[in-house]
């Protein structure tokens, strides 16, 4: 995660809910099955009081806070990760040191999680990390069960629209990053998330006027947020939405 460079704009890890939100349902293997459940529910399970506030998720990795190892991006500070989370944003989580999770074995994992989780209680005890992504966006097979266990969900890199029956552990997104997406490709994501009442994740690194490869311009971040409302598709954080799913 790195600190965006345009005030007042949303950045990495904005979700992006069919309306209504899927409910999922779950299957004895661990997968899900998406079907339709009604605005009633979703206001229901959120409640009044969000109103228009736009929600974002930010998968963070405590050992790279307030680092400079990259010429192409500012990492975050203490400051800024509190700030996000009473701001109301959702603090997920990385492994602390973001390195892969395919690369560690069982113990090492559940190390890097629970240094990551100490981190930031450490911040402020009221951040609770239920969701995770896997750094790089790589995957691991022989990890999803005990990945499960510590998280509601993990978010890989994976293109597509999460529709049907779904892997909640494996989770597909489409990226926010300008040398990747364009306006006609966020357009044609949100029809197909429509068309087979789908979820639809989008991720980024950073957002600025001169963004990072990985990276999103404000104009691309304002795109896809104005065919959300457009659209009238509601913003969820990860959490959000799948306390809507009802996962």
């Amino acid at each position: 995660m790195v600190r965006s460079k345009s005030e007042g704009q949303p950045s990495a890890g904005d979700a992006f809910a069919r309306r209504p939100l899927s409910n999922a349902q779950r299957h004895p293997d661990g997968q899900f099955h998406l079907r339709r459940c009604s605005e009633k529910r979703r206001n229901d399970r959120l409640g009044n009081s969000r109103g228009s506030r736009r929600a974002g998720t930010f998968y963070v990795s405590g050992g790279l806070v307030g680092t400079t190892k990259s010429p192409d991006w500012t990492a975050v500070d203490v400051e800024d990760i509190v700030a996000l989370h009473r701001r109301g944003h959702e603090i997920g989580c990385h492994t602390f040191s973001h390195k892969r999770a395919c690369d560690l074995d069982a113990e090492s994992l559940a190390a890097e999680i629970e240094r990551n989780r100490r981190y930031f209680r450490s911040l402020d005890p009221s951040i609770k990390v239920e969701n995770f992504a896997y750094p790089f966006g790589y995957g691991a097979f022989v990890r999803k069960r005990q990945l499960a266990t510590a998280f509601q969900s993990c978010r890989s890199i994976v293109p597509g629209v999460n529709s049907g029956t779904v892997d909640l552990q494996f989770l597909r997104a489409m990226p926010l990053i300008d040398r990747r997406m364009d306006r006609d490709g966020i357009e044609r994501a949100f029809d197909e998330a429509q068309t087979n009442n789908g979820w639809l994740i989008f991720y980024s690194h950073d957002v600025a006027d001169a963004p990072s490869p990985y990276g999103s311009s404000p104009a691309l971040m304002n795109h896809a947020l104005e065919a959300a409302s457009r659209r009238q598709i509601p913003v969820l954080n990860m959490a959000e939405a799948l306390l809507c799913a009802g996962a």
